[in-house]
């Protein structure tokens, strides 16, 4: 296991690199750069030539492009992310402040999606046929139809404005730092997240769980009298798991994806607003730093799930 480990983080640090190569590319390429944003048209109309050409030495716009990403890998290998251009800060202390908001919620949404679709999925699997079963698969996919940004101004105007249950904006409320009062604020975000995660696992789970439960050794075991209970937690479930599994490795781009935009729509404070902000000033140093922690913890999140299938099943044998 130790050996595979070792080979997909090689791996892993290869796309890590192309990534790196195409994301700075591209944003190197746009239309524009951090000088035109960073000044008015009106301030740029008064600058000669020398003064402009002066600022771009400055923030080392006139060096070739290769010689740019040479010298910001370099910079990033040693553990120096840079220097945001849009407010000063180290690129390590912005990434930081704002991290954990998003872990914290990410990692709730994942936890409560996946826990609800694998219940509804094993109930639709276990119910096949019947109206809970039609239920539980016509709800997900409706709900993946809606855009994510749609659920969160329905959730804002259902359950902050018509019942006031939950706060609409930020991670607290002014003067109340204390758990319950972050719970009441993560309820809405986290929802919608998680309703992005939930939707299609149920799908996913459900037909896994068919699948196994048609199987000759479902039939055997429940021939030899073991109990129901039994059967569909020990043998069924967990062979169910592997597809699954693969499923919910591949859930977490998907997730950031989406907290960028419910990120924005709700005010919470977390990568996804540092990318808007960073995205919104051209500010390649913020940008080039939240993709790399973006890109590890998709490479690092992909290898987990890889390692958790010898754990939901023995026989899996990772070469």
């Amino acid at each position: 296991m130790w050996n595979y480990a070792l080979r997909r983080l090689l791996i892993g640090t290869v796309v890590l690199w192309m990534v790196s190569v195409i994301v700075y590319l591209g944003l190197s390429l746009a239309p524009g750069d951090e000088l035109t944003v960073r000044l008015s048209p009106e301030v740029v109309a008064q600058l000669t030539p020398d003064q402009i050409a002066e600022k771009r030495h400055a923030l080392g716009l006139d060096r070739p492009l290769p010689l740019r990403y040479v010298t910001w890998l370099k910079s990033t290998l040693s553990g120096d992310l840079g220097t945001s251009s849009s407010d000063g800060l180290p690129v390590a202390e912005d990434i930081r402040a704002h991290l954990g908001p998003t872990a914290m919620l990410v990692g709730a949404a994942l936890v409560v999606g996946t826990v609800v679709a694998l219940a509804a999925g094993v109930a639709a699997a276990v119910r096949s046929g019947t109206a809970a079963d039609y239920l539980l698969g016509s709800v997900p996919i409706l709900l993946v139809g809606i855009p994510g940004f749609v659920l969160a101004l329905a959730a804002i105007y259902l359950f902050s404005v018509q019942f006031g249950l939950f706060p609409t904006n930020g991670m607290h409320t002014l003067g109340d730092e204390s758990f319950g009062d972050l719970l009441r604020h993560m309820a809405l975000p986290g929802s919608v997240l998680a309703i992005g995660v939930a939707a299609p696992l149920i799908r996913y789970t459900r037909a896994s769980m068919l699948d196994v439960l048609s199987s000759e050794y479902i039939v055997t075991a429940r021939a030899k009298g073991l109990r129901p209970s039994r059967v569909l937690l020990s043998h069924a479930f967990r062979n169910a798991l592997l597809p699954i599994i693969t499923v919910i490795g591949l859930t977490l781009p998907e997730m950031v994806a989406g907290a960028v935009i419910v990120e924005q729509v709700f005010g919470w404070p977390g990568m996804g607003q540092l990318a808007v902000r960073a995205a919104g000033n051209r500010d390649v140093s913020l940008m080039m730093g939240i993709v790399v922690v973006i890109a590890v913890s998709v490479v690092v999140t992909n290898l987990l799930a890889d390692l958790a299938y010898v754990r939901a099943d023995p026989r899996v044998r990772l070469v």
